[in-house]
């Protein structure tokens, strides 16, 4: 019956995440329904010593990786960079290369630290062109972004400034640099077999004399390609908060070491910083700040004439944006409470490759949530102690723990009900019955991916 409850918890937040209600709402209804069921005297102090407690653990760490990077993301659109960046790659790669084009601009500004959601918004009217013209289905359009958008930047490269690759840090102590061979394994696995698999489609539509379509909706207007910045200018940013992630990433631990104790005014107990835990958090926020200096170093007219009403969007996104993560990391830590997540947590020592009961536990809970962080989240909240000591027992290195929870996130986290996945087809103006085959197929590649890797560390043991 325990399992059963918290089997129930776990269907009950993903029917409602399908449904496209709010996990914000819907978490700690969930989580306090199960508290309920199993004991409800415990309802109340479990709400507020356990679900709010991490939720506002959680907040304090991240939120200020979200609102930095979604202004970011905001004035780099704003500034006309993205369509620089977007228009320059389609110019080198070539209109007839259109996949490898919108795929190519989506890494570039996934990776070079723009949110996922501005991607999306940014790419999307460049995508449609193109497909137009190279008379290939909009229905690819999806598939293509998400290649591009939601895979190999977002936590298989290392340095990735992107959430899925900035959480493990917090929990290995380890940094977004972690495992870069593996990581780059992985990211070519998925780029070329990704790449493989769209191209298939194509042709099989060309075949079929399928065309780009008929009766279409939410169709762009044709961009205009004039009067845009200088694509050095434009890429400069991006570059900047790759190149100053790492600086920092590498300065941030000789400043500080690994704890720092400060007293304030007034207080005689020094306040203790475990610097080891929070020095990804703090590199990738401090290179975030750079970018945004950089764009309005350059582009300062041109942003500040919307910088008001477009930073208000950029600002409630990244609340929206952290607060249903969180939501989601206070009911994993709920139900990881509970005694039917020990039968769970029992049954997952049944696989005794502790990296393989990380990827599967990570990304079941990803798939299940519809969230890679809130997925990974849960994960680590609840089994991150359990990883550690599995993996200090077999001489695995805690950065390999932390590339594979990274990219295990990502797997199956695109089911149909996953955020990302309903606004890229609300965006395009296409159905899941239309589109969502190719975006499964993705989600599959990437999940398969981890496990590649993880294969790949055992056969040659890089890291």
């Amino acid at each position: 019956m325990s399992l059963l409850i918290v089997i129930a918890a776990l269907a009950f937040l993903m029917f409602v995440a399908y449904r496209g209600y709010s996990v914000i709402l819907f978490a700690p209804v969930a989580a306090l329904g199960a508290v309920f069921l199993v004991d409800p005297s415990l309802v109340a102090p479990m709400f507020s010593s356990v679900f709010m407690e991490k939720m506002v653990g959680f907040v304090k760490l991240y939120f200020p990786v979200f609102l930095l990077g979604a202004i970011f993301g905001k004035v780099i659109e704003l500034s006309g960079f993205s369509k620089s960046i977007v228009s320059t790659v389609i110019g080198l790669v070539g209109q007839k290369r259109a996949i490898l084009s919108i795929v190519l601009v989506c890494a570039l500004l996934t990776y070079g630290g723009v949110s996922m959601f501005v991607v999306v918004f940014a790419v999307y009217p460049f995508a449609a062109e193109m497909f137009r013209q190279s008379n290939i289905p909009k229905r690819l359009i999806p598939g293509t972004i998400a290649l591009g958008g939601f895979t190999f930047t977002m936590d298989a490269l290392p340095g990735s400034p992107q959430i899925q690759n900035i959480i493990p840090s917090t929990f290995f102590k380890t940094d977004t640099w972690s495992a870069p061979w593996l990581g780059v394994t992985g990211a070519v696995f998925i780029l070329i077999t990704g790449l493989i698999y769209l191209e298939v489609q194509r042709r099989r539509a060309v075949t079929a004399n399928e065309g780009y379509g008929n009766s279409l909706v939410n169709e762009p207007e044709p961009f205009d390609h004039d009067n845009l910045p200088h694509p050095a200018i434009a890429l400069l940013p991006l570059v900047m908060v790759g190149v100053m992630n790492k600086v920092f990433t590498s300065l941030i631990p000789r400043f500080y070491g690994d704890t720092h104790e400060m007293v304030l005014a007034g207080t005689a107990t020094p306040i203790t910083t475990d610097v080891s835990k929070v020095v990804a958090i703090w590199a990738v926020e401090a290179a975030l700040l750079v970018g945004i200096l950089t764009v309005m170093l350059f582009a300062f007219k041109t942003v500040t004439k919307r910088f008001a009403k477009g930073t208000q969007l950029a600002i409630g996104g990244s609340l929206l944006a952290t607060m249903n993560t969180a939501s989601e990391y206070g009911f994993g830590a709920v139900i990881a409470g509970l005694p039917g997540f020990l039968v769970v947590a029992e049954g997952l020592k049944a696989i005794s490759d502790p990296l393989i009961n990380q990827a599967v536990t990570i990304t079941a809970l990803a798939g299940i949530t519809g969230s890679a962080s809130g997925g990974m989240s849960i994960a680590l909240a609840a089994m991150a102690d359990t990883f550690i000591q599995n993996a200090t027992a077999a001489g695995i290195p805690m950065e390999v723990l932390h590339r594979i929870s990274a990219m295990a996130s990502g797997g199956m986290d695109t089911l149909p009900h996953n955020g990302a996945v309903i606004t890229l087809l609300a965006v395009t103006g296409l159905t899941h019955r239309q589109s969502y085959k190719d975006i499964f197929a993705i989600t599959v590649i990437k999940t398969i991916a981890a496990f590649l890797v993880i294969a790949v560390y055992y056969t040659f043991g890089i890291v």
